[in-house]
């Protein structure tokens, strides 16, 4: 399902940024805050952040594909983020 929405994480908890399995995205950290984001094939939720990249404030990407974002994670379809305190994170994909 096609998704356009800012999202609140909940402090010290990943959240799926995603509603479905995607191909692409388009994200954005709107907090003042740093936020992990890691990309995986399903809706495991992570349980480590040893394949997370740090987004600090402002930082995103833009209609990323997901294989470009981890080219080692086999079909991955599914986004996720955290971060220590309450952080907005504007997400958009089809």
């Amino acid at each position: 399902m096609a998704q356009n929405a800012t999202i609140t994480l909940t402090a010290g908890t990943w959240t799926q940024l995603t509603d479905a399995d995607i191909s692409s995205t388009t994200f954005q950290n709107r907090s003042e805050y740093d936020v992990f984001v890691t990309v995986q094939n399903g809706t495991t939720t992570p349980t480590t952040f040893d394949d997370a990249i740090k987004y600090g404030p402002g930082q995103g990407e833009r209609n990323a594909t997901l294989s470009d974002l981890a080219p080692g994670v086999t079909s991955p379809n599914r986004v996720f983020a955290w971060s220590k305190v309450a952080a907005d994170v504007f997400v958009s994909h089809a």
